[in-house]
């Protein structure tokens, strides 16, 4: 599987637009993809900040993460357009039976696959030898271009689930 993000990511964005990352609960079928595109596309030309077109991005990566990204150096992103992407999402969550804000499912590169795991099964999974600090994982925290970019698929030491690693061998 190719993890380069670089090349979908807009390069005509500031390096400081406001990301949020939502990932689902299951891999979208290829049609819910299709069909999630256009509504990415929608959304985009409709999502306004008190009136102004908010200058905005939206993807499906790998089958399973949801990325929305907007240029603040353009229009601030007011709370209502905040609210208008959680209306989104959730619309997204009822039609198509995911969950997208279980932010206790930790995703991981393992054997070239995207495979989750719940936080509170980590510890077992290091101990077990499933994921060690060398292991990628999608650090869905990131806030800016910039983060995605550089900081959402990272090495598990070099994220904040290191504190994990300090009981178990490295």
């Amino acid at each position: 599987m190719d993890f380069d993000i670089l090349q979908h990511i807009p390069e005509d964005f500031n390096n400081n637009s406001r990301v949020w990352i939502y990932q689902s609960s299951r891999l979208f079928l290829m049609s819910e993809a299709f069909e999630l595109e256009d509504q990415f596309k929608h959304f985009i030309e409709t999502w306004n900040s008190h009136g102004t077109p908010v200058k905005g991005y939206a993807n499906l990566f790998f089958g399973r993460f949801i990325v929305l990204m907007a240029d603040e150096s353009a229009t601030h992103v007011s709370g209502c357009s905040t609210d208008s992407s959680v209306r989104l999402i959730k619309s997204i969550e009822a039609k198509y039976s995911v969950s997208l804000f279980d932010r206790q499912s930790l995703a991981f590169i393992m054997k070239d696959k995207i495979e989750c795991i719940p936080l509170s099964q980590l510890s077992y999974a290091l101990e077990n030898g499933f994921v060690n600090g060398d292991t990628l994982y999608f650090n869905n925290t990131v806030l800016t271009k910039k983060e995605l970019v550089e900081n959402w698929i990272i090495p598990i030491k070099n994220s904040w689930l290191n504190r994990y690693l300090i009981s178990q061998p490295q």
